[in-house]
């Protein structure tokens, strides 16, 4: 047993839209899972329904064992799933602190420690506590709402193509973080298109293809593998 699995799942944006086919997702304690494909393959729409912004067709979704397909997205934040969209993902006009406290809405007494056990861990986000977050560059930005995201201290981070946007040395430094949150014993299952950086950080690859899951193994394998390569690695 996992700690969240996903079995199934159809849906999609609309009533006789289908974005994912069937798609399956299994995520152990403290696993960080790695999902690629092409473009247009559901690999956002998977995190959106585990997240539960999108209503199920059919499939079902279990966290520690218990079924959650019926719970809104805040109750799934607050049994542990907590999700970082790739876009609108901060408060532009608010400060870093003000962020920080907005990701603490579920326990708000726990606030003050868990913000001074962030700015602990991402020092950078300490110097800026007081600047607005639209200051902020892409991979700070970033930073932050994975931070936010921890404020809920979740068992599941669900990450929506963190890098998208970001060059390549902000990316790197990026990577480094969720492999350091990853270390720290959070599970994560992270979207990505830059597929030879995710996978070199995470334990297990999925690679969804037309809304269904077309292989899953071990990271280090699907990196050596020259057909998963040739397809979405760049060679």
């Amino acid at each position: 047993m996992g700690l969240m699995r996903a079995d199934n799942l159809v849906c999609g944006y609309g009533a006789a839209d289908e974005i994912l086919k069937g798609a399956s997702l299994l995520v152990r304690p403290g696993e960080l899972v790695a999902i690629i494909g092409p473009n247009g393959a559901g690999k956002s729409t998977l995190l959106k329904a585990i997240a539960g912004l999108l209503r199920l067709k059919s499939g079902r979704i279990a966290l520690q064992g218990t079924d959650i397909t019926a719970l809104s997205p805040r109750a799934r934040a607050g049994a542990g799933i907590a999700f970082v969209p790739q876009e609108a993902n901060i408060f532009t006009t608010m400060t870093v602190r003000e962020n920080l406290e907005m990701g603490g809405f579920l326990e708000p007494a726990h606030t003050p420690a868990r913000i001074a056990a962030l700015f602990a861990r991402f020092p950078l986000l300490a110097e800026k506590r007081r600047a607005a977050a639209r200051t902020l560059s892409g991979g700070q930005r970033q930073v932050l709402a994975m931070a936010m995201a921890l404020m809920v201290q979740p068992t599941l981070l669900l990450l929506d193509e963190p890098s998208a946007g970001l060059s390549p040395k902000a990316a790197e430094s990026l990577f480094d973080s969720i492999a350091s949150i990853h270390a720290e014993g959070t599970a994560i299952a992270m979207v990505e298109q830059n597929a030879r950086e995710a996978l070199a950080i995470a334990d297990t690859g999925l690679v969804l293809v037309d809304g269904r899951c077309a292989r899953s193994g071990p990271a280090r394998d699907m990196l050596g593998d020259p057909e998963i390569g040739r397809l979405f690695l760049g060679g």
